[in-house]
């Protein structure tokens, strides 16, 4: 091993350190504005960036308030802003709020939003000012049915009180009464929604119990602003649907003066940005790629400042010391998405007739915890990590660091705590050949009974134009076979053409998908609930396992819903604890240990990687919740890339300015 290897060893541990270390504060009010570091620009940084990404990460709409998806929110993060934001430890921030706070246990919240906040179009000319009013079109235009097809109402309907009663109101409308409604005073929203607007610089929320963390959802698109001129300006909420650079209006730190599609977007600086001590770009370019591997020969070119590394970069570089990057890898930017398998319990084949052969193996329990204890993930952890591929190793449903006891313990610590399960690092923790082995032939005595044939069909579905997936998939394929056996079940990979949802999803044809969750703000109830049965809002009850269309006509079924119906009863009770944080926390952990004992969802990796960069990554917003990840905004770069050792210094700079 080289020195440079094992620096670039050392430096993915203490990447992996640094993961686990957002924590947050537990008093009820919060200070002050603070507008976090900024660095006056020099020599050395970057004025003008060049981002890439890649071009199946295309924009699907301009309105940030429809969109759930990490694809929109990684770019209309940098356009519009709302009330908080985080730093690089992942604390709260003021943003468009420079102070708030709950004065009675979290059942109302109040946001003071500061002076100078200006709408501006994309050539940064003034609209208006963004205040108190806008904050209420925007949760009214969340909660219209008809405005806004059903999109981030999850968190308004179990939050804030009157919010599921006016989107129920809503959807009893014609689509013309729905798009009529606005949120000023005395209208029907303002009666039904516990939201209050004092005068222009005041928001309070009502809960409809206390509520806690009811701040870190500042951070998230359910509480975003909307202009009540801006929807007029565009003759109403079809135009806002379908609304573009050109029309939208903009509070954030950039303006979109350029977009063409699949091609290239253009930020710039925008002059009127409320806070003036940050740092911005003069321009973002961001350029859509069709691969990792073109975003690398832009990088070698210096035609962008940024690339993620693929298996076969990290090979080449690392064992070539003479390769012009062999002393610029470092870490790259840890997602904060948890991914894990997920099973679907209502599967059919092509022809839409019933794949009962399929829904007949996964309903059985020994059948799902074969696969918890047997599949050996190792080597395609090595595919975004083959330096150190145990980094990827997830054993939980939660993302680490979201949360922490008052003691400082890792919420995941909890969970672990509760499945006995011990976590080292060098060999996949829940790996039990032994268990595999007597769950599968278990699985296979009981199956076989009930008229199941072997081996068991795993419908696998890859882009059909993806390379790089069609790899993945064949060593994904290996691995069942590997670690379970071709008698017991073979992976069969299927292609899509273009959108994943509508061609596999929808038509329910999938056996299994890899999919991460992100929190959309700071506890454990917002993964834990997307896998409650009978929820309609549960994400992946309603979208991915299909669980809330089994029936209990057999007797496998009904076990298989008593499963469920139990981890749902559990998760109920933690959120129904919100005086004790901790004890909140201990039953959440209950509950996911619960799910993945049962192996309802499979976890599967993290997402973290290399790249070369000249981009700081430890100056980037970092949080475990909220959609402010990728502002642009604060970033330290230099123009000559950042090597191995100088990230090094940088990761422990930042560590230890976080214990100061």
């Amino acid at each position: 091993m080289t020195k440079t290897m094992s620096r670039i060893l050392a430096l993915g541990l203490t990447a992996a350190l640094l993961l686990t270390g957002c924590g947050g504060s537990n008093e009820e009010t919060v200070g002050e504005s603070g507008s976090g570091e900024a660095s006056a620009q020099n020599k050395d940084e970057i004025k003008d960036l060049v981002y890439p990404r890649l071009a199946t990460r295309e924009l699907e709409t301009f309105n940030l308030l429809y969109s759930q998806r990490l694809e929109d929110h990684e770019t209309l993060c940098n356009l519009v802003d709302g009330l908080l934001e985080v730093d690089s430890y992942g604390k709260l921030q003021p943003g468009i709020a420079e102070k708030w706070g709950t004065e009675d246990g979290g059942l109302t919240w109040t946001f003071n939003l500061r002076d100078g906040v200006k709408w501006v179009d994309m050539n940064a000319q003034e609209k208006a000012d963004c205040t108190a009013q806008d904050f209420a079109t925007g949760l009214e235009w969340v909660l219209n049915f008809h405005k806004n097809d059903s999109a981030n109402t999850s968190m308004p309907f179990e939050m804030i009180k009157g919010a599921e009663e006016y989107y129920e109101y809503t959807k009893s409308l014609s689509k013309e009464e729905a798009y009529a409604l606005t949120a000023g005073e005395g209208s029907k929203f303002r009666e039904m929604v516990g939201i209050a607007t004092p005068d222009d610089h005041t928001v309070v929320y009502t809960c409809i119990n206390p509520t806690p963390y009811f701040d870190t959802v500042g951070t998230y698109v359910c509480l975003f602003p909307m202009a009540q001129g801006m929807i007029d300006e565009l003759g109403g909420a079809e135009a806002v649907k379908s609304m573009n650079n050109e029309t939208m209006w903009y509070n954030g730190c950039y303006t979109m003066t350029s977009y063409i599609q699949g091609n290239e977007k253009v930020l710039e600086k925008n002059p009127m940005y409320w806070d003036k001590e940050c740092s911005l770009f003069d321009t973002v370019t961001i350029k859509m790629v069709e691969s990792a591997d073109i975003a690398f020969q832009l990088y070698q070119s210096g035609e962008v400042d940024y690339c993620d590394l693929t298996e076969s970069n990290i090979k080449t570089i690392s064992e070539n010391e003479g390769h012009e990057f062999h002393d610029y890898m470092v870490p790259g930017v840890a997602s904060k998405y948890s991914f894990q398998y997920h099973f679907n319990f209502n599967k059919k084949k092509p022809d839409g007739t019933v794949d009962t052969n399929w829904n007949t193996a996964i309903a059985n329990e020994a059948f799902r915890r074969s696969w918890y204890y047997g599949l050996d993930l190792t080597d395609l952890w090595k595919r975004s990590d083959a330096i150190n591929p145990m980094n990827s190793e997830n054993n939980f449903y939660t993302m680490k660091g979201l949360v922490y006891t008052s003691d400082g313990t890792e919420y995941t610590e909890l969970v672990a705590k509760e499945l006995g399960l011990e976590i080292n690092g060098k060999t996949p923790a829940r790996l039990n050949k032994e268990k595999a082995e007597q769950y599968k032939k278990q699985a296979m005595e009981e199956l076989s009974a009930l008229g199941v044939t072997f081996p068991v069909v795993v419908d696998h579905y890859i882009p059909a134009s993806s390379q790089t997936a069609l790899d993945g998939a064949n060593v994904l394929k290996q691995i069942f076979s590997q670690s379970l056996g071709d008698d017991y079940v073979v992976l069969n990979i299927n292609t899509y053409v273009s959108k994943l949802n509508s061609e596999v999803i929808q038509p329910h044809l999938h056996s299994i998908l890899n999919n991460g969750w992100g929190a959309d703000y700071g506890d454990p109830q917002n993964y834990l609930g997307q896998e409650t049965y009978g929820t309609p809002q549960a994400y992946y009850s309603e979208n991915y396992s299909y669980i809330n269309e089994i029936t209990e006509e057999t007797p496998e079924n009904k076990a298989l819903l008593d499963t469920y119906k139990e981890y749902t009863k559990l998760v109920e009770e933690a959120n129904a604890i919100i005086d004790d944080m901790d004890a909140r926390y201990k039953a959440y952990a209950k509950a996911e240990a619960f799910l993945l004992d049962h192996a309802l969802v499979l976890p599967v990796n993290y997402q973290q990687g290399w790249c070369l960069s000249r981009i700081d990554n430890t100056s980037r917003m970092n949080a475990m919740f909220g959609i402010q990840n990728e502002k642009m905004k604060n970033w330290r770069t230099n123009k000559d890339g950042y090597t191995t050792e100088q990230a090094q210094t940088l990761a422990s700079e930042h560590a230890a300015a976080k214990k100061a």
